[in-house]
C-alpha cells in the first residue's frame, strides 16, 4: 500500500473551526452497504435499534500544551504526553533542545533528562500537573485556527480520566439528549478507555505505509463493556463503535468476537486486509485527513474506494470536516 492510496482533495474552507452548537446539530453522512443517506447526528436514535450495544470512549483531554523559554531565553513550546518512571513523555518544539538542559515555565524550572525519538524528550519538574492545570492550554491541532472558546468545546461529555492529548473527536457530537433518547430506545451504552497520544495524530512519512509505527497508548476493557459485546456478537445484535480509538481499544483485546477485560499498551495499525476482531457492525467517526492513519482505519472498516468515494460526496455537499466538523455512520463492507 501507498501512501497516495489514501489521498483526496479538500478546500480549506471545509474545515470546521469550531463546534456544532448544539452538538448534536451536526450533520450525519450515514454509509450504507447499498448506499448512503444524509442526516442530522440528531437522528442518530432512530437509526439505531433496541438490542444494539453502544461503545465510547471515556478518555478525558489534558490541558497538555505550555509556552516556555529555555534557558538561553529562545521559545519553547511543550507538550506533555505522559508520566513515566523517571518523568514525563513530551514533545519539545523549539530550536537545540539539549538533553542536560534547563527549560522554564515563568519560573518554574522543567530539567531535560533525555532525548526519546521523533521530537519527544523526557523532562522532569515538581508538579506537571499543577503547572498545566495554571498554563496549560487545549493542544487542539493545527488547522483550528480560531481559538476555542470554552476548553469543555473539546472535551466530550462523558470525559471522565484525564489522560488524552487529543479529543476522541467522534464523541463531540453526543448530547445528554442524544443519550438519553438512546436509552430510551433500549440501546446498551458502555464505555472504554483509550488515552489519546501522538500515535494517532502523528503524520505517516513513508510512502510505503507498512514501514509506519504507531506509538503505544494506554487502553483498558472494563469486565461489564467486554461482556456486553461478546454476548452481542453472540446473540446477533449489532455493535456500534463511537471513534477510531474505541476501535482500537476493543480490537486490542478481542478475537473472534470475544472480548476480554483487558488493560495496556497497543501500537496497533489497522490499514486495509486487516481482519476486524471485536464484531463491530457500524463505526461513527468524524472526516479525516488525508493520508492519515484514521482514513486508513475507516478504509479497512469499509474499504478504501467507498470511504473516498463519500469523501468527495460530503465536499460536494459541503460537509465540515476534522476535529470540530460533522460525522459518519458506517457499516463495514
Amino acid at each position: 500500500m501507498k501512501l497516495s492510496d489514501f489521498d483526496y482533495d479538500l478546500d480549506e474552507e471545509l474545515i470546521a473551526q469550531e463546534p456544532a452548537r448544539p452538538r448534536h446539530s451536526s450533520r450525519l453522512f450515514y454509509l450504507k452497504q447499498d448506499g448512503h443517506e444524509h442526516h442530522r447526528f440528531s437522528d442518530l436514535p432512530d437509526l439505531l435499534r433496541e438490542g444494539d450495544v453502544l461503545v465510547k470512549n471515556r478518555s478525558r483531554v489534558i490541558p497538555a500544551r505550555v509556552e516556555g523559554r529555555k534557558d538561553t531565553g529562545g521559545k519553547v513550546e511543550i507538550l506533555f504526553y505522559r508520566p513515566i518512571e523517571d518523568g514525563w513523555l513530551s514533545m519539545v518544539k523549539g530550536n537545540n533542545i539539549q538533553t542536560g538542559r534547563k527549560l522554564f515555565v515563568d519560573d518554574d524550572p522543567i530539567d531535560i533528562v533525555r532525548n526519546e525519538k521523533e521530537g519527544m524528550f523526557v523532562l522532569r519538574c515538581d508538579d506537571p500537573w499543577g503547572l498545566m492545570k495554571e498554563h496549560g492550554e487545549m493542544p487542539t491541532p493545527p488547522y483550528i485556527k480560531k481559538q476555542i472558546q470554552e476548553p469543555q468545546d473539546y472535551q466530550t461529555i462523558y470525559a471522565e480520566e484525564k489522560g488524552s492529548i487529543a479529543a476522541p473527536t467522534a464523541g463531540l457530537h453526543f448530547t445528554d439528549e442524544i443519550l438519553e433518547s438512546l436509552k430510551d430506545k433500549g440501546v446498551g451504552i458502555y464505555d472504554v478507555l483509550l488515552h489519546v497520544g501522538p500515535g494517532t495524530f502523528l503524520p505517516v512519512h513513508s510512502e510505503n505505509v507498512n514501514e509506519h509505527e504507531m506509538g503505544e497508548e494506554y487502553y483498558e476493557i472494563p469486565e461489564d463493556t467486554a461482556q456486553a459485546v461478546t454476548l452481542a456478537n453472540r446473540e446477533g445484535r449489532r455493535v456500534i463503535l463511537v471513534g477510531t480509538t474505541t476501535v482500537r481499544a476493543l480490537e486490542s483485546a478481542s478475537r473472534d468476537g470475544v472480548v476480554q477485560q483487558d488493560q495496556g499498551w497497543t501500537d496497533l495499525f489497522i490499514t486495509p486486509g486487516y481482519e476486524f476482531q471485536s464484531g463491530i457492525d457500524l463505526l461513527i467517526t468524524n472526516f479525516h485527513l488525508p493520508k492519515s492513519t484514521l482514513v486508513m482505519l475507516v478504509s479497512a472498516f469499509a474499504g478504501r474506494e467507498r470511504i473516498l468515494e463519500a469523501y468527495d460526496e460530503a465536499v460536494d455537499r459541503k460537509y465540515r470536516f476534522y476535529s470540530f466538523g460533522d460525522a459518519m455512520l458506517m457499516e463495514g463492507k
